[in-house]
């Protein structure tokens, strides 16, 4: 007989996911959270964030010492204490030299791993979290990084696509957010890759976890996951390739998909 179903890790992203797009945390998910670590599985954060951005959530929710997979899977963590488990880089100058080239306009930003960004230009308020440090972008191509952000908040979502297909992304991994946002990894890195790590340390199957999403940088990560689940407000290429589709985070879509398995 058939064993029914039932996650032995459960994967998060946070914006979108755990919290809304002001960074406040639904009292239903902190509570489902709950329940899932009382089950004695894993709860793993995956997320385009920084580790600095990262680590209040980890805190908010409580979680035991363990894992997080951070930057879109480029850095993967310990904690506490903060020991950084795997940090993935790659060469950013030739990625900076095409947008300053196609987009001269656009704010450049590299990630300090742990402590914040250096970067081109302001970025919008709350967009980075951390030290922010000034740099001209022949500074921030001169050593190798673990990320690239590139933001142009006049430009609207589809130019940022637009700009993308321009680019010519080869040897990267690229990631185009919400709004003006293109986050470039080093070449096969996003959240399953960071998440292949942290399965292999626990001794599980990646077809025994539940991850869910909201992003078009979760997409690997919801087709890697035995059951991959996109939220309500998901771009619909994003729930084209989830598993299934739960309601909208502002309607309780996360602790709705994570009490199915861990009732109250």
């Amino acid at each position: 007989m058939t064993r029914p179903w039932r996650p032995k890790l459960v994967a998060l992203d946070i914006d979108g996911t755990l919290v809304d797009d002001q960074g406040v945390m639904r009292d239903d998910v902190a509570e489902a959270v709950r329940r899932v670590l009382d089950a004695e599985v894993p709860v793993v954060l995956a997320t385009g964030r920084s580790w600095h951005g990262t680590q209040p959530i980890f805190d908010q929710l409580g979680l035991p010492p363990g894992m997080a997979v951070a930057s879109n899977g480029a850095v993967v963590v310990d904690y506490p204490p903060m020991t950084v488990r795997r940090q993935v880089t790659f060469d950013p100058s030739d990625v900076i030299e095409k947008v300053q080239r196609l987009a001269p306009e656009a704010l450049i930003a590299v990630e300090d791993i742990g402590r914040g960004y250096r970067l081109t230009g302001e970025f919008p308020a709350g967009d980075l979290s951390g030290e922010l440090v000034l740099q001209s972008a022949e500074e921030l191509a001169a050593s190798p990084v673990s990320r690239v952000i590139i933001r142009d908040p006049e430009r609207s979502e589809q130019e940022f696509l637009d700009l993308a297909q321009r680019l010519g992304l080869h040897g990267v991994s690229y990631f185009i957010g919400w709004s003006a946002w293109l986050d470039i990894a080093p070449e096969g890195i996003d959240k399953s890759s960071g998440l292949t790590e942290v399965v292999a340390a626990y001794g599980i199957d990646p077809a025994e976890v539940l991850a869910l999403g909201d992003g078009r940088n979760d997409i690997e990560m919801l087709t890697w996951a035995g059951r991959g689940v996109a939220m309500g407000q998901a771009p619909d290429e994003v729930k084209a390739v989830a598993d299934a589709v739960t309601a909208p985070f502002d309607v309780g879509g996360t602790a709705a998909e994570l009490g199915r398995w861990f009732p109250g």
